[in-house]
C-alpha cells in the first residue's frame, strides 16, 4: 500500500516591524557650556535609541539658542512636518520644559500628535502622552513649567527697569559705540563714521544715496554686510548719539508670545541726560530731524505710484525698478542697482521718456502693460494685458541728448575759462 506524502506549507515569519523613534533636545542659550549640553543630549539620544532592540533611529531634532516659549524653532518646526509626513512613531525628549512652557501650545501639539498616533515620552517626568493619564499629568506640569516662565520674565523685567531708572542701557550694540561696564564708550573710526553720515545727509543726500556710496567705496556695517537705506535712517533717527538716551521705547507684549512692540504709553519712558560722550551735538540732531520731516513732508505730496510702478522687472537679479529723478532726467532704475551700485547689478537705467516711446510704438494705453521684463542689451520683453509679448529693443541717448541745460551751461563756462587761461 502506498503513502501519499503531502507537502505542509508554513507561513514566512517576518520580523517585527521596528518602532520609528526620535529625540528632541534644546538648550535656551548659545554659550559654550550650553552647546557643549546640547551635544551630550544629541549623544545620549543617538546611544539610547541605537541601542534599544525594537527601535528604529530616525533622528535627533536639536535647537540652540532658541526659548521655548517662540515657535520659530527651526529643528522642531521640521520634527512636527516629519511627523506629519508618516516618518516618526515616537518622540523622546528630556522635559516638558524642553517641548515647551506655553501649556496651550504644549497641549495642541500633543493632541495632534496624539491623533496621528504618535506619542512623547517625557523622560524627567515619566509621562507618556499616549497612556491612559498621560495627558492629565501633562496639563498639570505644564501649568507649573507656564507659572515658571512667567516669574523669571517679571523677575527679568524688573532688572531691566531697575537699569532704566539708573539711566543704563540694556542693549550692547550700536555703531559708534561699546558697552563697557554697563556704559557706551566711544570708538573714534564708528564715530567718525556716525558723523559721516550725518554731514552727507544735511548736505542732501538721502538714505539710499548714503548706503550705496558707502557700500561701493568698500565700508560694511558694523555686522559686515552691505548698507541699507533703512539701516541709514535708525542711525540717522538715534537720539543716543547725542549723549542722552530715552530708555523703554520698546517692551515685550507678555513672556509666550514674547512680541516685541513699541511704547506710545502703555509703561514710562525714562529720558536720561548727559549718560555717555556725545557723537552729534544736540542742534545737528534736531536740525536732521527738522530735515526729515521736510522730506517726508514733501514725499507724501507727491504721487506715490506711476502707471509702471511695479511693473518692470531686472532680469539680472529678479528685483523691481523703480523712478527716479537725477539731474539728467527721470530714469527707471533697478533697486539693487540704485541701493549697492554695479558690482551687484550690472543692469543699465533707462530713461523715462526713451521708455514711454517705446511703450506708445506697442499700445495706446499704458495700463494694458502688464510687465516689463529688463534684459541686456536694452532688450525688452513687454507683456500686455491681452497676453501679448511683444520683444523690442531701446537706443540709449546720446551724450548731447542726456545734458541738462545747467550741466551745458557749466561745460561753456569751462571751456571760455580754459580759452582765457591760455
Amino acid at each position: 500500500m502506498e503513502r501519499e506524502i503531502q507537502q505542509v506549507k508554513f507561513n514566512h515569519l517576518s520580523a517585527p516591524k521596528l518602532i520609528r523613534v526620535a529625540a528632541y533636545a534644546r538648550v535656551s542659550s548659545a554659550k559654550d557650556a550650553m552647546h557643549h549640553s546640547l551635544m551630550a543630549q544629541v549623544s545620549y539620544y543617538r546611544n539610547l535609541i541605537e541601542h534599544h532592540s525594537e527601535w528604529q533611529f530616525i533622528g535627533v531634532y536639536a535647537d540652540e539658542a532658541k526659548t521655548g516659549t517662540k515657535d520659530t524653532r527651526e529643528n522642531f518646526v521640521r520634527l512636527l512636518a516629519d511627523c506629519r509626513e508618516g516618518k516618526i512613531d515616537l518622540i523622546l525628549t528630556k522635559s516638558i520644559s524642553r517641548f515647551a512652557r506655553n501649556t496651550v501650545t504644549l497641549l495642541e501639539t500633543v493632541r495632534a500628535l496624539k491623533d496621528m498616533g504618535i506619542g512623547v515620552f517625557f523622560e524627567e517626568q515619566n509621562i507618556h502622552t499616549l497612556s491612559r493619564d498621560g495627558e492629565l499629568m501633562l496639563s498639570i506640569l505644564a501649568s507649573y513649567a507656564q507659572e515658571e516662565s512667567y516669574s523669571a520674565s517679571e523677575n527679568q523685567k524688573w532688572k531691566i527697569r531697575k537699569k532704566f531708572e539708573e539711566g543704563i542701557p540694556c542693549t550692547n550694540y550700536m555703531l559708534g559705540y561699546k558697552n563697557q561696564d554697563g556704559r557706551f564708550v566711544i570708538v573714534p573710526e564708528e564715530a567718525e563714521l556716525v558723523r559721516y553720515i550725518y554731514n552727507e545727509y544735511l548736505s542732501g543726500k538721502g538714505y539710499t544715496l548714503i548706503a550705496k556710496e558707502l557700500t561701493e567705496s568698500g565700508i560694511l556695517t558694523k555686522k559686515g554686510q552691505p548698507w541699507r537705506w533703512t539701516t541709514i535712517a535708525k542711525i540717522l533717527n538715534n537720539y543716543s548719539y547725542t549723549g542722552n538716551l530715552i530708555l523703554q521705547t520698546t517692551y515685550r507684549e507678555n513672556h509666550i508670545t514674547k512680541k516685541t512692540k513699541r511704547n506710545y504709553g502703555e509703561l514710562p519712558k525714562y529720558h536720561a541726560q548727559d549718560t555717555h560722550e556725545a557723537i552729534i551735538p544736540l542742534e545737528t540732531y534736531n536740525r536732521v530731524q527738522a530735515e526729515i520731516a521736510k522730506r517726508n513732508t514733501a514725499a507724501h505730496s507727491k504721487p506715490k505710484r506711476y502707471p509702471l510702478s511695479g511693473k518692470i522687472t531686472c532680469e539680472k537679479c529678479g528685483k523691481k525698478y523703480r523712478r527716479k529723478t537725477p539731474v539728467t532726467g527721470i530714469v527707471w532704475i533697478c533697486t539693487t542697482y540704485n541701493t549697492y551700485g554695479k558690482a551687484y547689478c550690472p543692469s543699465k537705467q533707462i530713461p523715462e521718456t526713451t521708455l514711454l516711446s517705446v511703450i506708445s510704438s506697442i499700445t495706446d494705453d499704458i495700463e494694458k502693460v502688464e510687465r516689463i521684463i529688463a534684459c541686456d542689451n536694452n532688450r525688452l520683453i513687454i507683456r500686455l494685458t491681452d497676453g501679448k509679448e511683444i520683444t523690442t529693443v531701446w537706443q540709449d541717448r546720446s551724450r548731447s541728448e542726456s545734458w541738462t541745460d545747467e550741466m551745458k551751461e557749466k561745460a561753456r563756462r569751462q571751456t571760455l575759462r580754459r580759452n582765457n587761461d591760455g
